[in-house]
């Protein structure tokens, strides 16, 4: 799995996710929080990319296309 998401926590405890260097989400308070025991809890690189994944909502649920010709 390619690392899309990076996650950058600032000052204030706020949680800002990125797909491909573009900023997808901001969590804060509890949210932000429970991102966090999650990503501490994560056991591989693979892992913290599936929480992040699901955190923003519209990734990873199965219908995504792929884009490159099933021949070849």
């Amino acid at each position: 799995m390619d690392n899309v998401f990076s996650y950058r926590i600032t000052k204030d405890e706020k949680v800002l996710i990125y797909w491909q260097n573009k900023l997808i989400t901001t969590l804060k308070g509890g949210k932000a929080q429970k991102f966090m025991g999650q990503i501490d809890e994560a056991e591989s690189a693979e892992a913290v990319q599936l929480v992040m994944a699901r955190v923003t909502g519209n990734f990873k649920r199965g219908n995504e296309r792929n884009t490159s010709p099933k021949w070849s």
